[in-house]
């Protein structure tokens, strides 16, 4: 197990979990390609139980609540006139979750998603496009942001633009890319993790995740991550597959793996925190009774 210099084991930081697919088996309205955004538009207070639940199972940092809130996924959809009041709308519901939870112990991060599409670099921006976006949106959540989480990142090229915005805030920045489930050294860009690391080892992160793939994944190229610098730490989704989902689809097309219980997510994530991991939390699929079974295991452990 990772110590530290007093002989302590290194304490974790638990995120939250995936909001959008629990947003939508809370909602009763037909899912739409905004996804959790949507439900932001329509149905707030469901997004600020949410957030409660995730505090109330252990989580201290919350992600704002607008992954598909980026304005090339709204354009698309005919609701551009709608982002500046869904990025109120979600630090609303972040800082009322933290009040109604009386825990005064909880970070908000912001976010800063693939633009156009998860898992697909082929159709992102060009790099100086996504860094006036990704700036845009590091102006409208930074009132309410304690730190930015640039997730979900699947390429050099995304992951450059979306760490020099974040940077520029001046507040904390980590980066979470993401690898692929088949292919489980490389960013789903075809690019080696490896040689991404080292591309953007220069930005000046304070840690470096691995998040929305599977935790297998994530395990199979954790000897990758070691870094003295920085943090290290990683939050897995919960898929079967995400080869079927193509830009504009519905969540719908995705199925959850039947294989994941809580108690078998907290085992997959001890097993990080046991290799250094000192940030762990949950994607897609991954609710607030895995983030409570986690938390149970890092107390058990003494990681929290």
């Amino acid at each position: 197990m990772l110590k530290t210099d007093d002989n302590k084991m290194s304490k974790v930081t638990l995120l939250d979990g995936g909001m959008g697919q629990e947003l939508l088996r809370k909602s009763s309205r037909k899912v739409t390609p905004l996804w959790s955004a949507d439900i932001m538009l329509n149905e707030p207070l469901l997004v600020r139980d949410l957030h409660s639940e995730f505090i109330n199972s252990g989580a201290r940092v919350i992600t704002l609540n607008t992954y598909t809130a980026t304005p090339q996924r709204l354009k698309r959809d005919g609701e551009l006139d709608q982002l500046t009041h869904l990025h109120q709308q979600a630090m609303k519901a972040a800082k009322d979750a933290i009040e109604i939870a009386e825990c005064d112990d909880v970070a908000i991060a912001g976010c800063l998603p693939p633009l156009v599409a998860s898992y697909r670099p082929d159709v992102s921006l060009s790099f100086e496009d996504s860094l006036d976006t990704y700036r845009r949106l590091v102006e409208l959540q930074a009132l309410a942001s304690d730190m930015f989480i640039c997730e979900t990142m699947s390429s050099i090229t995304e992951a450059r633009a979306a760490c020099t915005a974040a940077i520029e805030s001046g507040k904390p920045v980590w980066l979470a890319l993401t690898v692929s489930d088949k292919h489980q050294t490389q960013l789903r860009s075809g690019e080696s993790l490896e040689n991404a690391l080292l591309a953007l080892d220069s930005f000046d992160t304070q840690a470096t995740l691995l998040n929305c793939s599977q935790p297998e994944a994530i395990s199979a190229c954790w000897s990758l991550l070691n870094n003295k610098q920085r943090k290290i730490g990683a939050y897995a989704n919960g898929f079967v597959s995400i080869d079927s989902l193509y830009p504009g689809d519905t969540v719908e097309e995705l199925e959850m793996r039947q294989d994941l219980s809580p108690e078998q997510y907290a085992e997959h994530a001890i097993s990080w925190a046991r290799n250094g991991a000192t940030i762990i939390g949950g994607c897609c699929e991954i609710g607030p009774a895995h983030i409570k079974a986690l938390y149970n295991k890092l107390c058990s452990e003494g990681y929290i």
